[in-house]
């Protein structure tokens, strides 16, 4: 396949700020159509350039009556692409095109329902009145000229409009979002049938492109990339690997913070089965070293960081003639690493994966910028990564010392970690551990009066905590079964020496966080 045809589709998302911006992408994607999100005041010959089949307006916190209000460019609407616009993005349509906007005395904020006014393409497919999720103040008081509703709620005459003539389409309600029923074969509608796109975009396809995209980047030069064992960075491995073979070289820093046989599962998996030139770097003791006494959370994130940069420097500096640094970026780190101007929350630099430092004057290799991460799970499947590798839950960076609560010592160290394979062994066993986003064990710094036999002890707390969320912003944890909890910790009191007893973390974040420190 050739390197433009995944691309040769692509749809334009243009965003005013709305929390549910990446949602519409995603959407799009499940399409197999190829997505973009960029800034609503994209200049316009940017968009020509993109050359997209259609474009999407996002919605957005703002009234397009007010006099900060964002707009996109006008000339925008004279492109002769389809042009849809959901809540925010329908008033701007509205707004620009000689309609009126205005407050809505009866604001709709949660589920509704929406009925038909007329045949249009986009309601192909579903079976009216259909639920909706509404989320919006204001309301489109005046249709432009040349439109017609096509969609009412009992709050809302105008709850989505057309101008098949015009190319444009407009929603009052969040078809990206999973509580309107149905918004999938909105958007399906809108990517197939309207703009006419045939679904190009399969991580089959991406693999092929990608990997003739890195040869043609790199050449006959040398890759360096810190591998974590993490899904982002071993896909992305895998990647350059099959594209580059020798010319990758992968350091792994045994950081001494690693969960129970993890150093030896990654050596055996990149080093022994796929046969990856792999530098493996037992830097524990120095980590160990410079954690001795910390018992800050912030510092020992600080300390971890920095000695990382330090060893994998130190090992780069070892091989000869490295002219690349890959990493795992992903395509979330590309979007907040636009500066929005206006109204959009997400204005957040993104930094090198372990905060690589300039002066090693490398340039970047970023196989999977363009991937959401359920993207690069189907790359691993595709590459023949193993499920413990492709579904394996987020670990923090800074590993077991933020979970070993204060100050980090081998011996604690030990006693998490037994702890800790206890209790993914038992929710393995039990068939959830794919269905919780998060699953580990917290030691406590506290001791807690005990009998075992006929001994009083004075022994270590475990915590147990097992949370689900969509991307980290908010979690809520996870109603394990009784039993199961019983049986992790039977087990960890009997076969954890320094333990007597166990207990589960049933907060929430907000209020508390995922990690305890």
């Amino acid at each position: 396949m050739q390197q433009h045809d995944i691309h040769e589709e692509k749809i334009l998302v243009l965003d005013f700020g709305s929390q549910y911006t990446q949602l519409i992408a995603r959407r799009v994607r499940e399409q197999k159509v190829y997505c973009e999100i960029h800034p609503f005041n994209l200049e316009l010959e940017k968009i020509r350039q993109f050359a997209p089949r259609g474009i999407i307006l996002s919605g957005g916190p703002s009234s397009t009556y007010g006099s900060l209000a964002p707009h996109v460019d006008a000339g925008v609407f004279s492109l002769n692409i389809p042009i849809l616009g959901i809540c925010y993005g329908m008033q701007e349509i509205a707004e620009q095109l000689g309609g009126e906007v205005g407050y809505s005395e009866q604001r709709e904020f949660g589920m509704a329902s929406l009925n038909s006014l007329s045949d249009d393409p986009l309601w192909a497919g579903l079976n009216f009145p259909e639920r909706v999720w509404m989320s919006h103040g204001d309301k489109v008081l005046k249709l432009p000229d040349g439109f017609a509703a096509i969609g009412a709620t009992e709050n809302a005459a105008i709850a989505a409009f057309a101008s098949p003539g015009k190319k444009v389409w407009g929603l009052q309600f969040h078809p990206e979002v999973v509580h309107t029923e149905h918004g999938y074969k909105v958007l399906k509608n809108f990517v197939d049938t309207i703009c006419g796109c045939g679904g190009l975009w399969t991580m089959h396809s991406f693999i092929e492109t990608t990997i003739a995209n890195i040869r043609a980047q790199v050449g006959s030069g040398k890759v360096i990339l810190g591998l974590s064992g993490g899904v982002d960075s071993s896909v992305a491995a895998l990647l350059l690997h099959k594209a580059l073979g020798s010319q990758l070289t992968c350091i792994f820093v045994n950081n001494g913070v690693l969960r129970h046989d993890e150093a030896e599962q990654v050596q055996e998996m990149y080093g022994r089965h796929f046969q990856m030139n792999l530098r493996y770097v037992d830097a524990s003791r120095s980590f160990l070293d410079l954690l001795a006494g910390v018992t800050d959370p912030e510092k020992k994130r600080k300390i971890i960081g920095n000695e990382f940069i330090r060893v994998f420097e130190d090992e780069a500096h070892k091989i000869e003639d490295v002219d690349f640094l890959a990493q795992g970026t992903l395509y979330p780190d590309v979007i907040e690493s636009v500066s929005f101007k206006g109204p959009s929350a997400v204005i957040k630099s993104h930094h090198n994966v372990g905060g690589l430092p300039e002066h090693m004057k490398l340039e970047l290799v970023e196989p999977l910028r363009e991937l959401f991460k359920d993207e690069v799970r189907e790359v691993g499947r595709e590459l023949g990564l193993p499920s413990e590798v492709v579904d394996r839950q987020p670990f923090p960076g800074p590993g077991l010392a933020i979970r070993v609560l204060g100050e980090v010592t081998e011996n604690r160290l030990k006693i998490l970690r037994q702890a800790d394979a206890v209790l993914l062994e038992e929710i393995r066993a039990a068939g959830l551990y794919n269905e919780i986003w998060q699953s580990f064990a917290v030691l406590i710094p506290v001791k807690t009066v005990g009998v075992m036999g006929d001994e009083r002890t004075y022994e270590k707390v475990i915590a147990l905590r097992a949370v689900n969320s969509r991307d980290g912003m908010t979690a809520d944890w996870v109603r394990l079964p009784y039993d199961l909890l019983g049986r992790i910790a039977n087990r960890i009191i009997n076969e954890v020496r320094g333990v007597n007893r166990v207990v589960y973390d049933i907060s929430s974040k907000p209020p508390g966080t995922i990690e305890w420190e």
